[in-house]
């Protein structure tokens, strides 16, 4: 088997050690004999919707929010649309997250309108949510590290990725981290999220793999390392106050 890898604008939207998220789906997948190929596509180049199994698209400043959003705007934002209905998986991060959505109103400025592949809004305001974030998925757990302004509120086609137990997560009220729909992941762990994770990166795997080799059963990684720092930044997480 093959996989392969599209890092969206990685030089404007990738902060935060984000594109570790892009190192780990690579060596999870080489350890279990999957060749792997990367591209990274920024804003000026021309998207292939045929090419990729999965998408990362990390978080960045709203400097790089703007620029990105006016490249979605073009024939690119088409093509990504055409790749995710195509059954294409997508990890974003934070400012990826957003721009996913249907828009992203900065505090200053005018809105940025966004994909809208996922369902979920997001305004800016002057409280940052700031730390390790703990939260709980059907028995497991997600770590990671928030750095954001943004409220998001999630729609009826999207369900929350985890339940916050410690930290703030979409909003600081309601208690959700993140936003599912369809193979597509929204976080606001940053990190980056997959190492501390592996049950994610491997989530995200069989969805990608799926899109041209069919229904496939990953081999069981020895996760003892990734464990240990999941484990160092969940007990983090659970003194925050």
């Amino acid at each position: 088997m093959d996989l392969r890898i599209v890092h969206l604008y990685p030089d404007l939207m990738s902060i935060y050690g984000d594109r570790g998220n892009v190192r780990t789906l690579e060596r999870r997948a080489a350890w279990r004999d999957i060749a792997v190929e990367v591209r990274t596509c920024t804003a000026g180049e021309t998207l292939d919707p045929e090419w990729a199994d999965l998408y990362f698209f990390g978080g960045g400043q709203d400097r790089g929010q703007h620029l990105v959003g006016a490249d979605l705007a073009s024939a690119n934002g088409a093509a990504l649309r055409s790749a995710i209905a195509g059954g294409s998986a997508v990890l974003a991060v934070c400012g990826g997250y957003q721009l996913l959505g249907h828009q992203y109103a900065p505090q200053t400025g005018p809105v940025i309108p966004g994909l809208g592949v996922l369902d979920v809004t997001t305004r800016a305001t002057k409280t940052r949510f700031v730390g390790d974030l703990l939260a709980e998925r059907d028995g497991a757990t997600l770590v990671g590290f928030e750095n954001h302004s943004g409220l998001t509120t999630l729609g009826p086609a999207a369900v929350p990725l985890a339940r916050v137990t410690h930290g703030h997560g979409n909003n600081g009220k309601d208690r959700t981290e993140g936003a599912v729909q369809g193979a597509i992941i929204g976080t606001y762990c940053h990190g980056s999220v997959l190492p501390k994770n592996p049950w994610l990166a491997d989530l995200l795997l069989t969805w990608a793999l799926r899109r041209r080799h069919g229904a496939v059963a990953l081999t069981t990684l020895d996760d003892r390392e990734e464990d240990a720092a999941h484990d160092a930044a969940a007990r983090v997480a659970r003194s925050r106050r």
